[in-house]
């Protein structure tokens, strides 16, 4: 039988919030397949810059940076036109960037309310808004990082898990609206990486409810995100879980 997958060499991916942690290892493994990949960060530029070198020093002239604050929406066309200038084509884009942090109810303010919708929800809109020409003369893929709390909102988090969840409607409504040029997919990760502070009572209860009793790895998504890129060609609209098996459990 045909395998059905598309080479990737020499095409281009822009990867929101890359200079760290998983967005860091979706631009290695994207590399690795002989991408070229724009390195989207905020206030990480050291890290960014980091990254470039680790991977240019394997291919030379294969990764731009790009430095913007997603939620200055009014610059966000800006953003995209800048990652396709850099090699006169875009193909991926991958919202990954996000903004996390508890807000309990009693406590959450509206500037809260507008950070986490910035990051989670109002830039993955309009970044492939603004992409979506290109994307779909490319036949390109978008590609939203979302997570399991968009199904299961997660206590003391609810502003996060309600952007999240905007995420997830937002993969399927794109997908619907862009399709059939488009393909609009999402990859919602489990326990990959603790967030800072968490105690150790709540990782052992995080991995007790999850059928594989372990973490996963950022390398784990970034194999997910590759999947749903160059292998799922008649995918669109899902949501791919990599959890564990953690929302096989209440």
């Amino acid at each position: 039988m045909e395998h059905s997958t598309d080479s990737l060499s020499k095409k281009v991916a822009l990867i929101t919030g890359a200079a760290h942690r998983v967005g860091a290892e979706i631009a290695r493994h994207f590399h690795a397949l002989e991408m070229n990949v724009v390195i989207h960060y905020r206030h990480s530029a050291e890290a960014a810059e980091s990254l470039k070198a680790e991977l240019e020093a394997r291919r030379a002239d294969s990764v731009s940076l790009v430095q913007a604050a997603l939620d200055e929406t009014d610059a966000l066309p800006q953003l995209i036109e800048q990652a396709r200038a850099a090699w006169g084509r875009l193909d991926v884009l991958v919202n990954n960037a996000s903004s996390f942090y508890p807000t309990p109810m009693g406590q959450a303010t509206l500037e809260q309310w507008q950070d986490l919708m910035a990051s989670n929800l109002v830039a993955p809109f309009f970044l492939t808004q603004s992409a979506a020409p290109e994307l779909a003369k490319n036949k390109g893929v978008v590609i939203n990082i979302v997570d399991i709390h968009a199904d299961r909102p997660l206590k003391g988090y609810p502003i996060y898990s309600i952007a999240k969840a905007g995420l997830v409607m937002l993969t399927k409504s794109l997908a619907r609206e862009l399709a059939p040029e488009v393909r609009v997919n999402a990859v919602a990760p489990g326990a990959i990486l603790w967030p800072e502070g968490m105690e150790q009572e709540a990782k052992e209860l995080v991995l007790e409810r999850t059928a594989l009793k372990r973490t996963g790895s950022p390398e784990d998504i970034a194999k997910a995100v590759v999947y749903l890129v160059r292998d799922a060609q008649y995918t669109t609209g899902q949501v791919l879980a990599v959890d564990g098996g953690r929302t096989l459990s209440n």
